[in-house]
């Protein structure tokens, strides 16, 4: 677990809404997707398992150059609140056919995998921009830092 300065979570909670607010309406959403996305952000950026900065350390040198941590922090959290939107959209498919409520620990469950599957994204993306510069600059742009 690692303490963020409120600068990285300034910059981590706007790279998130930059990139998520090119695919939803940030300002329109519902009141119970907006609590669950700012959960899962906080959950993220706190990092108690250390999962993200073990990952962060881990790349190459290569690819941790190409952004700074906590604008990547934020690229992964936006990627994590995207999964959660599609998996809350089945959810609430299901929940409405069999009428059952999730417990704490299908949600916990969900979010961890969610954020599994987010962070070996967000890696593999980064990875790739090494040499896909249009790559990159999309990233870049989406993020809201000068190409």
């Amino acid at each position: 677990m690692s303490q963020q300065t409120p600068e990285y979570r300034e910059h981590a909670y706007t790279a998130a809404v930059n990139i998520c607010g090119t695919v939803l309406p940030m300002d329109k959403l519902p009141e119970g997707l907006r609590e669950a996305y700012d959960s899962l952000f906080d959950e993220l950026l706190a990092d108690n398992t250390a999962t993200f900065e073990e990952a962060w350390i881990s790349l190459p040198a290569s690819a941790t150059k190409l952004l700074p941590k906590a604008h990547f922090h934020g690229f992964f959290i936006a990627a994590a609140w995207l999964q959660l939107s599609m998996v809350g959209q089945q959810l609430a498919e299901k929940q409405g056919d069999s009428e059952q409520e999730l417990s704490q620990q299908d949600t916990d469950g969900i979010y961890a995998r969610i954020a599994k599957d987010a962070l070996r994204e967000s890696i593999r993306k980064l990875k790739k921009a090494r040499t896909d510069r249009r790559l990159l600059n999309s990233m870049r742009e989406v993020i809201g830092l000068k190409a």
